[in-house]
């Protein structure tokens, strides 16, 4: 089911995403063609054998506001330099500089090695230090839809580097795990936690490893080291499925673990988030605190009144097993 709302949210941002397009299109949004009329001062004065020329760029407010058809307005003047080679004369404005838009969304799309917006110039006849000319950018089209495409090839890239990044990790701590199981350090942790999470787990037996590997995992959450809960987190789920008679539906206890870690309470700010702000977390800490564990409790809470309704009680693997294979219910 997941996958068809997944593939639906896919489909529907594409259609969206179409029909702005087509929109910006059919409204030339983007003024594809016209040349946008500037002003150009020469600071160091206009060589025309130079292949780099310094300059002012001007655009007249009324004159970009009636052009483009937007209220936003561009700023007194832009930095910028002429780029003189033989296919023609460029305009290239300033790294960094502060457009209006649509202006800024052009410059993503027509901008230089530099990061530069840059077009091309027409009309242009340079006087003793000023010159007008028009301003032609490469065609822009399709903006949301190529904006959905790089998002996707971004958190592709990204999602591989996290899931690379965690190999070590996970052999980490995990290899650690191996190592307090078999000394029993894991069933000593059973019989410390087993009077806190018998309430939240009443379905797991009292002496199962699961309540050790459940503890290390709320542990590491709690004290903000996600690196860790996640390796823990997964050795839980696994020894709360060897308890579970059905191969494709969750128990009550592995919602109830899904539930408290989507909440993640934490009574330590996580480690990534304490690397980047030093010291300012301080002022994080309470309303860290505070939302973590208002979550907590409505996560419990939710769990286990879910858990109590008639629909979701129908599908508790625990409440109707599944018939043993090879049978017809």
């Amino acid at each position: 089911m997941l996958n068809y709302i997944w593939a639906g949210l896919i489909v529907s941002s594409f259609v969206f995403a179409l029909g702005y397009d087509v929109r910006d299109i059919t409204g030339d949004r983007y003024r594809n063609g016209h040349p946008l009329p500037v002003e150009l001062t020469f600071t160091e004065g206009y060589d025309p054998a130079a292949r780099r020329v310094p300059v002012e760029i001007r655009i007249e407010p009324g004159a970009y506001t009636s052009f483009y058809r937007t209220e936003q307005v561009p700023a007194a003047s832009y930095p910028g330099y002429l780029l003189q080679t033989q296919e023609g004369t460029q305009l290239r404005f300033g790294a960094g500089a502060k457009l209006p838009e649509p202006l800024a969304t052009i410059g993503r799309v027509s901008r230089s090695r530099e990061e530069e917006l840059q077009g091309r110039l027409v009309g242009f006849t340079p006087g003793a230090g000023v010159a007008a000319a028009g301003l032609v950018f490469e065609p822009v089209r399709f903006v949301k839809l190529n904006a959905i495409a790089d998002a996707a090839l971004t958190f592709a890239k990204t999602g591989a580097e996290i899931a690379l990044g965690l190999i070590g990790v996970l052999a980490l701590f995990l290899g650690l795990l191996k190592i307090a199981e078999d000394s029993g350090i894991v069933f000593a942790l059973v019989k410390l936690v087993r009077p806190v999470l018998r309430p939240l787990f009443p379905e797991v037996p009292p002496d199962h490893p699961a309540l050790g590997m459940i503890a290390l995992n709320l542990t590491a959450t709690v004290f903000g080291l996600g690196n860790a809960a996640t390796p823990f987190g997964i050795k839980a789920m696994e020894e709360l499925q060897k308890l579970n008679p059905s191969e494709d539906t969750a128990t009550n206890p592995m919602v109830m673990l899904l539930a408290i870690n989507t909440a993640g309470l934490q009574l330590v700010p996580p480690v990534l988030l304490l690397a980047l702000m030093g010291t300012q977390i301080n002022t994080l800490i309470f309303p860290i605190l505070t939302t973590t564990l208002l979550g907590f409790i409505v996560a419990i809470v939710a769990a286990r009144l879910l858990g109590r309704l008639p629909g979701y009680r129908a599908s508790d693997p625990n409440q109707n097993p599944p018939p043993p294979a090879g049978r017809e219910a």
